[in-house]
């Protein structure tokens, strides 16, 4: 039996001397405490060198991977007929059983066999020793982590933060040499501010005419598509309100127009390299929400693998940090979205369903941005369906809408008859029809003996109004007499005056009998504050009267004194 061992300067296959050691799997380790002792058990038969460190890296990936390379496929095939080779990975036995068709072996005495070769392994193999092997344990150790964590040119990110930064600058510069044409040549056409909307388009139609004269005898249609335009702006150029200025002047304005045309058509190719940066790099952040929002939330984050750290919630408001802390501050609404905003499927949505668009789409993002940072493949499929995901709910969130103003707008809908007894097409019942049932209605022998008790308890309520009434009416009647009474010693002063009186009298009466009725007994204490208070009223009216007497007499006295004398 062969064993494979790896190492980091080759593959080195051992011959088992004696296989019986093999089943004392527990005793194994005793054998390789010396190097003489091990070499009782193992011998070194072949040694596959690697030539150089790439050779190295790529035989160790593809073992990492579970696959023999080519020049370890040739090695086994040269020494390994007829043997039985003993494995690390149970995986890499398959590979090379199916295309070698050597028998492999794995088990727990194999993984002890391995133990006892890597301690003693400089004093196996001769003309490798500890200070060779460590350097190149090292060199080997930091290619491997370069490949898994994919540290390779294509995957900085540092270029497409460069890139979006210069990108806005170049948006800004070309902004502000446009209006400096526009404002530099409107003194001498000003008309064509309006004619011509396009930035790239005016500085191309100033660099072509010049002066405004040569507007007639020039053909726009290479820079202006409509023929219109072009005709508008011919007229203009007759009867513009202008200023004259001379060629030194229509140069420098012409120069300024090739700084735009230049920088313009750099913006397109640096767009055109972020595109491609950004769809090798991030593949499914720029499916979900474009190149230029991608591009800008990698820089804000400061790279794609600080971007996946951050959860959802964060990615949706990234960008509009100022806006949420002083929407704490002064205890407002939070903000909805900050840079996601600007990406294609949060415009598409109306205004009342951006909010959740801007979440989902967000959840979306995040798993999309881990893959990308984290993960193995490289093409955009999770980008891609997730979009498909987003849209369709958007389509729903749409045509509830839709749904809701179609119903407010028609009038309600018609209510069909839920009928789940009766078949499909047949008027007959699934189930039969339920029949009354007599004998289980136990509750009547219950509620006759009950009726006698109810007739019982009014009896005794009417009794009680009967006995409570009479008692009432001596107290009314003598608040009567009381009244007749008062009202006697009153003197008669004018016949209406008494009538009005009656009148009032008696609508109090009746009022007075009605309470009487409705209440079951008047307190005796209440019928004496009633006698009080009618005393006095009367009293204070038997004042007034005699007040207003006097002072007739008094009158009566002075006119007679005046008729004497």
């Amino acid at each position: 039996m062969l064993v494979l061992f790896e190492t980091p300067a080759g593959f080195a296959l051992f011959k088992v001397l004696d296989e019986g050691k093999l089943d004392k799997v527990e005793d194994l380790w005793k054998e390789f405490t010396t190097s003489d002792s091990a070499r009782r058990v193992v011998e070194l038969k072949a040694f596959n060198k690697f030539e150089n460190t790439s050779d190295a890296l790529s035989a160790a990936t593809l073992i990492i991977d579970s696959k023999p390379s080519k020049s370890l496929r040739k090695f086994l095939q040269k020494h390994c007929e007829g043997e039985t080779l003993a494995v690390a990975d149970s995986k890499l036995g398959n590979a090379i059983k199916e295309k070698l068709k050597i028998d492999c072996l794995h088990n727990t005495a194999v993984m002890e066999l391995m133990r006892g070769l890597r301690n003693q392994l400089t004093e196996l193999i001769t003309g490798l020793g500890a200070q060779e092997l460590g350097p190149m344990s090292l060199g080997l150790s930091h290619s491997l982590s370069r490949y898994k964590l994919k540290f390779s040119p294509e995957k900085v990110d540092t270029m497409i933060i460069q890139a979006i930064g210069l990108l806005d600058d170049l948006d800004k510069e070309l902004n502000t040499y446009a209006m400096r044409v526009r404002e530099w040549y409107g003194w001498h056409f000003p008309e064509l501010t309006k004619i011509v909307t396009d930035n790239i388009e005016y500085a191309k139609v100033v660099k072509m005419m010049g002066n405004r004269a040569n507007a007639v005898n020039l053909d726009f249609s290479e820079i202006l598509e409509d023929d219109e335009v072009e005709a508008q702006l011919k007229e203009a150029a007759v009867i513009s309100m202008g200023t004259e200025v001379s060629d030194l002047d229509l140069l420098n304005i012409r120069e300024l127009c090739d700084q735009v045309l230049a920088l313009s058509e750099y913006r397109a190719q640096l767009y055109e390299y972020l595109k491609s940066r950004m769809n090798t790099i991030a593949p499914n952040l720029t499916a979900l929400v474009g190149e230029l929002v991608g591009a800008r939330l990698i820089a804000h984050g400061g790279s794609l693998l600080n971007l996946a750290k951050q959860p959802g919630s964060t990615i949706q408001i990234l960008g509009a940090e100022k806006a949420l802390f002083r929407a704490l501050k002064t205890k407002h609404s939070t903000p909805k979205y900050g840079l996601i905003y600007h990406a294609s499927l949060i415009g598409k949505a109306a205004q009342k369903n951006k909010g959740k668009i801007s979440r989902s789409l967000a959840a979306k993002t995040a798993l999309a941005i881990r893959y990308d940072a984290l993960g193995d493949g490289e093409d955009n499929s999770i980008g891609i369906e997730s979009r498909l995901k987003l849209e369709t709910r958007l389509q729903i969130l749409e045509n509830k809408d839709l749904g809701k103003s179609a119903g407010s707008t028609k009038g309600k809908p018609k209510i069909e008859v839920y009928e789940k007894d009766r078949k499909k097409g047949a008027g007959a019942l699934i189930t039969p029809a339920k029949t009354y049932n007599p004998a289980a209605d136990v509750v009547l022998g219950q509620s006759t003996e009950e009726t006698p008790k109810k007739s019982e308890l009014t009896s005794k309520k009417r009794k009680h109004e009967a006995e409570t009434a009479p008692s009432s009416e001596p107290v009314e009647e003598s608040i009567k007499e009381d009244g007749d009474q008062e009202r006697k010693k009153k003197k008669k002063k004018s016949k209406e005056t008494e009538e009005i009186v009656a009148v009032a009298d008696g609508q109090k009466k009746k009022k007075k009998k009605s309470k009487d009725t409705e209440e079951p007994a008047v307190p005796a204490a209440e019928g004496e504050k009633k006698k009080k208070k009618k005393k006095s009223d009367a009293d204070g009216e038997d004042a007034a009267m005699q007040t207003e007497e006097s002072g007739k007499k008094d009158k009566k006295k002075k006119k007679k004194k005046h008729a004497d004398e």
